[in-house]
């Protein structure tokens, strides 16, 4: 059994290349899905992770698989959709998520026709579903900088996240960080989807984001105790995908999403905050 955890690892390098880009994400995308969620803009994450989609791809038909284009165009469409959007939502009759649905479609049958003029489905692959078996010294240390630059912003703007996630309103009467911290967040999003672009592919990048952060929310109501618990998920999804991966010779990508939806559905189930945990879980009242 040990030799089944760990002979994959310890024998191979791009098993622990994988391993640590599962960890970096963890810890910076997750706690960004975290606040999706509590925001309920969880399907917002969905849509902006097809975003970035058309930019990567302008990227790599310039300049091929290139980290540094497909980075800067997948960051670039990213926050010009967002502002768009927001932008539609404001001047018309649409509600921002009838204008994110309509750019999120009209991104990812871009994106797909922009790689699709290279010829090479094996490409097309890689963009849509990630390669976090192949990842090289500058994935890895970019994944790692977005992980560590979103851990600084998050605890710099811990606060005003949380008043926002709860009362808007109030941080609004109360501050003027409200668009500032608004803004930031959605910066940081798009980071953190092009960061999972690059490892799990724009497919599959929100479901580290939102399947582990959706798992914590069922076991608990502390935000602490949530933001721990969506990080360890993550880690066991990554470790558990990345397994199945070696042994079944499965993708990777998909793997690490499913592990993370098997967790959830058992959370789902067995949660204090779920279907039939509610029961299990359920305090008695005092007696006299």
């Amino acid at each position: 059994m040990a030799e089944w955890l760990f002979a994959p690892f310890a024998d191979f390098e791009f098993m622990r290349r994988a391993l640590a880009g599962c960890l970096a994400l963890a810890l910076g995308a997750t706690p960004v899905g975290l606040f999706l969620l509590l925001r309920r803009m969880s399907l917002m994450g969905d849509a902006m992770a097809h975003a970035i989609l058309p930019g990567a791809a302008l990227g790599y038909l310039a300049f091929g698989l290139s980290l540094g284009a497909m980075t800067v165009g997948g960051i670039v469409a990213g926050v010009l959709v967002a502002l768009a959007a927001g932008a539609v939502a404001r001047s018309s009759i649409l509600k921002e998520d009838a204008s994110l649905a309509a750019f999120y479609l009209i991104s990812l049958a871009a994106g797909v026709l922009i790689v699709s003029l290279r010829g090479r489905n094996l490409d097309l692959l890689h963009v849509l579903f990630g390669s976090i078996l192949a990842l090289d010294d500058a994935s890895l240390l970019l994944i790692a900088a977005i992980s560590s630059v979103t851990l600084f912003a998050l605890a710099l703007l811990y606060r005003p996240l949380v008043l926002e996630c709860f009362d808007p309103a109030f941080l609004r009467s109360v501050s003027v960080l409200s668009p500032v911290t608004h803004y930031a967040f959605l910066v940081l999003v798009v980071l953190n989807l092009v960061s999972g672009f690059h490892a799990l592919g724009t497919l599959m990048a929100v479901g580290i984001m939102v399947l582990p952060a959706a798992a914590a929310r069922l076991w608990t109501s502390r935000l602490s105790l949530m933001l721990a618990l969506s990080a360890v998920t993550a880690v066991l999804s990554g470790l558990a995908g990345l397994l199945a991966s070696f042994h079944a010779d499965v993708p990777a990508g998909p793997a690490i999403v499913l592990a993370a939806g098997i967790i959830y559905v058992a959370s789902l189930v067995l949660a204090p905050g779920g279907l039939i945990g509610a029961r299990l879980w359920r305090r008695p009242h005092l007696e006299f």
